[in-house]
């Protein structure tokens, strides 16, 4: 008859009481590791790990041993239970060998079977990580947003009015204010100074904002003020230019900011 191989000496006593259980239990079934795979819904190669303490069985394994050969598995579970603490403690105490009768052959010891505990620390500390690194990462990408919104308005601030932009996927929206106050008879919301610059669909610049201002006070709001020559801003424009007796062409040309400057919007 073959003998069990030696269980691992770093194994604490209540883990080693319990597999010493399991192989008797085993032992009195006279049931090969296949056999007993077949019974209880557990492979061969799984009870070949727990059997020589390179994997502590679930629970579900050991009261299935226990009811396949009759015993009370309400004991064995309190084993079970005070084992897996133990395990989970991931203490290295050295016991001394015990001899028993098993034949499997040994199998390198897969990274999921160390104990439990080194398992829930590692899950632990690499979800702290991940957690740390997606707060950093959200409000490093906040900053760089507020930055660049408050670089691309000072920098619009700073821009002589001459051809406007285009409206691009990297634009970053920002919404004006308009300081509407009127001067030598006509009306300025201190965003540009122009009269002749023409603006159409998707031009966006300080001169659209502007323009938008002015509309508003016309009685005709684009929608907000944010620089962007849209649909709204064409609607505003062609509402505003038909008041006025102009050519109603949606774009915003000469005419059509004289209009918007008066005093008194027809």
């Amino acid at each position: 008859m073959s003998r069990w191989k030696e269980l691992p000496a770093e194994l604490h006593p209540h883990v080693l009481r319990l597999i010493v259980r399991l192989r008797r239990l085993k032992d009195h079934s006279e049931l090969s590791t296949r056999q007993l795979a077949t019974k209880t819904g557990y492979s061969a190669k799984s009870w070949q790990r727990y059997l020589n303490g390179r994997s502590l069985p679930p629970r579900e394994a050991v009261e299935a041993m226990a009811r396949l050969d009759g015993d009370d598995p309400a004991r064995l579970l309190v084993m079970h239970e005070i084992a897996a603490q133990r395990w989970a403690e991931g203490k290295a105490v050295t016991t001394a060998a015990i001899p028993e009768d098993f034949s499997a052959t040994q199998e390198p010891v897969p990274a999921e079977q160390q104990p439990y505990g080194r398992h829930l620390r590692a899950a632990v500390t690499a979800g702290a990580v991940v957690t740390a690194l997606s707060v950093s990462a959200a409000l490093l990408l906040a900053v760089r947003l507020t930055e660049a919104r408050a670089q691309l308005a000072h920098d619009r601030s700073e821009v002589v009015a001459t051809s406007p932009a285009t409206v691009s996927e990297s634009l970053v929206p920002v919404i004006y204010t308009c300081r509407l106050e009127q001067r030598d008879g006509r009306w300025h919301a201190n965003l540009s100074r122009t009269t002749d610059v023409l603006l159409s669909n998707t031009q966006v610049g300080l001169e659209v904002a502007e323009a938008q201002c002015l509309l508003r006070r016309a009685g005709t709001a684009p929608g907000e003020i944010d620089g962007i020559f849209g649909p709204k801003t064409r609607r505003a424009v062609e509402l505003m230019q038909k008041q006025n007796g102009l050519i109603v062409n949606g774009v915003i040309d000469p005419p059509t900011w004289q209009a918007l400057r008066e005093a008194t919007p027809k």
